[in-house]
């Protein structure tokens, strides 16, 4: 198939490697050209530490840029698109004024999709578009993450977001169809749930970054990779739950809408690893080299996580043979 991206920013250059990696044939463009002009350079890094884990179907660095095209204006990377993915930034007016630009010079019969997070896009886009219009939302970074949102617009008939669906399927992805749209999505709405715990903790004193990342890492984490937050319930026993919840024995906190710890990072210009500190210290470290090292350790724990195999109730062959 042929896409094009429109954002070549953190999500949109991954998003260009991991449909080269799928096989397509991609034009990937961006307003700004020094955005555009890095994304070779991040592209390759990422291609290297996918083939230095022995992943299949790694293309070389000469078949990545046979595949991925730079294409220095919308006009030219949508011209022959038959998926078009909008990755820019999550403000309604950007978005909008963007697919207006998309449907006067894209194909009539192309696809358009939005990476959005949290906005419903289909009031955003013009009318004619919305048949073939779908979310296709995806975690950073991509490459590694193979969960995919999928929402189609009120007026997109299934089986466009299943032909999608399968597509993603083929890539090696696991697409998740939603009934309908919701803000968040489920990952990012129980992510949404847990840092807004996380920072209570935080402000309030009651433990350190390091202290509530230990909890989760050695606590929450190995349970919830295995077996999900569902299937964990069958394990300790659905009684137990019942029990939870009859006791009331969790209050959420208040939703303040700000994080005085977070906001004293901030103000200081640590905004994260590629400022060197955020809410921890990375000690002057390339951010480069950090998130080599974390996409190295995520794709050692993804080759685990495979080599264990689901549990039976979880594994994506079993529910569709369940759907037939």
């Amino acid at each position: 198939m042929r896409i094009a991206i429109i954002g070549a920013g953190l999500m949109g250059h991954a998003l260009a490697l991991v449909f080269a990696i799928g096989g397509h044939r991609v034009r990937l463009t961006d307003t700004n050209a020094e955005t555009l002009a890095r994304a070779p350079a991040l592209m390759e890094k990422a291609r290297q530490t996918l083939a230095a884990a022995d992943e299949a179907g790694v293309l070389s660095a000469e078949g990545l840029r046979e595949r991925v095209t730079l294409a220095p204006t919308l006009a030219e990377a949508v011209a022959e698109a038959e998926l078009v993915i909008e990755a820019i930034i999550e403000k309604p007016e950007a978005k909008r004024a963007l697919f207006e630009q998309l449907d006067a010079a894209m194909p009539p019969g192309a696809i358009l999709a939005s990476n959005t997070s949290y906005l419903d896009v289909f009031p955003l886009m013009p009318a004619a578009r919305l048949p073939r219009a779908i979310i296709m939302h995806w975690y950073t970074p991509p490459y590694l993450v193979d969960l995919v949102d999928l929402v189609g617009s009120p007026e997109c008939p299934p089986e466009l977001v299943d032909e999608v669906a399968t597509m993603l399927r083929v890539m090696g992805k696991v697409p998740l169809v939603m009934r309908r749209f919701l803000p968040g999505y489920i990952a990012n709405r129980l992510q949404s749930a847990l840092s807004l715990e996380c920072y209570r903790l935080l402000d309030e004193g009651y433990a350190s970054p390091q202290e509530i990342d230990e909890a989760i890492i050695h606590g929450l984490g190995l349970r919830l990779l295995l077996l999900g937050q569902m299937a964990k319930g069958d394990f300790t026993g659905l009684q137990l739950s019942a029990h939870a919840l009859a006791n009331k024995m969790y209050a959420p906190p208040p939703i303040r809408g700000h994080s005085d710890a977070l906001n004293a990072a901030l103000a200081q210009g640590h905004s994260g690893v590629m400022t060197g500190r955020g809410l921890y210290d990375w000690g002057g470290d390339d951010p480069a080299a950090l998130l080599a090292e974390r996409d190295r350790r995520l794709l050692a724990l993804k080759k685990a996580v495979r080599e264990i195999g689901p549990m039976a109730g979880l594994d994506p062959a079993t529910k569709e043979k369940d759907k037939a």
